[in-house]
């Protein structure tokens, strides 16, 4: 490894890019690009991949940093059990032709796109955490994925939840578990989970699956322990179904020994180059992203880690737009509801014109990204409030 490997300055950042993209799908409307083609879930993702590539540059932004994905085909968790993720359905038939597009939108931001045959993705991110951590790195994992909360490790190995803007720590993980990152697997083995297929312990959930382990320790010892408890049912069911509880624990066991796809230092972030990223945004049509590009919104400036698009387009300014009629505006009649009175108050008016005019105020002006701030109403002119619902 190299002398600038070993720097513990050195922070990666691993995204799981199979959250964004099915996210990215099941939040947007169908949309098709110039060539009539669904793209929804593409435009999505790159609207969350820029969003995190901006909001690093306003922090302590990686130095490294790859999208991992699932690459097709079977795994090892297959062979151990036929039936693992049996019961998940297939990707919708409308997403499927969208994902050599996601892969080219990673690579026109210029981050490395890494899949492997024979591991997921979850499988692929604990390999480079472990290497990492080696090299003595910090590492932030992408993802609210449970599985990976297992790598969690302070002062080394977190995870952001874009999602929710929150940096998880350990003591995150053993607010959602009850046990810390090392048992996590244990507590999942015994609670099995439905979306995997992987069987657990029948009536064992969550809650019991974190009060065996807290009481007994691990899950070898509570299924080396059922003379000692005391609930009938819960202790013919940990005998009859010991053996998928240890096959469970199996399938939930991270794979961090397999050899790196590409190595550490092939993830330096030295910056995002504007124009890959403009030509995939022109080819397919995507004009809001494309104007943030143009004016130079949205960030993407370089970051403590070297990232960031090095430079933005420029275009002559918009034409005027029509002038309008001016209304005088008088503040004093405008309200802010804070209660619910006051809101059914209004929604009464509303009902007596027969019409309104409603604008929503979000913290962002792209609709992928943007959360909910407020919601503005009209019923006539200088009649309206606003309505506070995320401040």
């Amino acid at each position: 490894m190299s002398g600038a490997q070993n720097s513990p300055a050195n922070h990666l950042y691993l995204v799981d890019g199979s959250s964004y993209i099915f996210r990215a799908y099941h939040r947007l409307p169908p949309l098709t690009n110039r060539h009539g083609m669904n793209v929804g879930a593409v435009y999505g993702y790159t609207a969350m991949l820029w969003k995190l590539a901006d909001s690093l540059n306003k922090a302590d932004g990686p130095t490294h940093m790859a999208v991992i994905l699932d690459a097709a085909g079977k795994t090892h968790r297959d062979d151990m059990f036929d039936q693992y993720k049996a019961n998940r359905p297939p990707a919708p038939e409308d997403l499927i032709p969208q994902f050599p597009l996601i892969r080219t939108a990673t690579r026109a931001f210029s981050i490395p796109c890494i899949e492997t045959e024979g591991l997921e993705a979850d499988d692929i991110i604990a390999c480079y955490v472990t290497a990492a951590k080696q090299a003595g790195w910090k590492v932030t994992i992408v993802s609210s994925d449970k599985d990976l909360m297992q790598l969690v490790e302070d002062g080394s190995v977190d995870m952001l939840d874009t999602m929710n803007d929150r940096r998880n720590d350990e003591a995150y993980v053993n607010d959602t578990f009850g046990v810390g990152p090392e048992l996590v697997g244990d507590v999942l083995a015994l609670m099995g989970d439905s979306g995997d297929n992987v069987p657990g312990v029948p009536g064992v959930g969550p809650k019991t699956a974190t009060q065996l382990i807290q009481q007994f320790g691990d899950l070898a010892t509570v299924l080396a322990s059922t003379d000692q408890i005391t609930k009938p049912k819960l202790k013919q069911n940990l005998i009859d179904h010991a053996d998928n509880a240890r096959l469970s624990r199996e399938l939930v066991r991270l794979v961090c020994d397999a050899p790196l796809p590409e190595p550490l230092d092939d993830l330096t972030l030295t910056g995002i180059p504007p124009e890959p990223l403009r030509e995939f945004l022109e080819e397919q049509g995507f004009k809001t992203l494309l104007a943030r590009m143009v004016g130079g919104r949205g960030g993407l400036g370089g970051s403590s880690g070297g990232g960031g698009i090095n430079a933005v387009m420029t275009s002559a300014p918009p034409p005027a737009p029509a002038p309008v009629e001016a209304i005088a505006i008088d503040r004093s009649t405008y309200a802010t509801v804070t209660d619910e009175a006051a809101l059914d108050r209004w929604i009464e008016e509303a009902r007596g014109y027969g019409y309104i005019a409603v604008d929503t105020e979000t913290d962002s002006i792209d609709c992928v990204i943007a959360k909910l701030a407020g919601i503005s109403l009209a019923t006539a002119p200088n009649r309206a409030c606003y309505i506070p619902v995320g401040h």
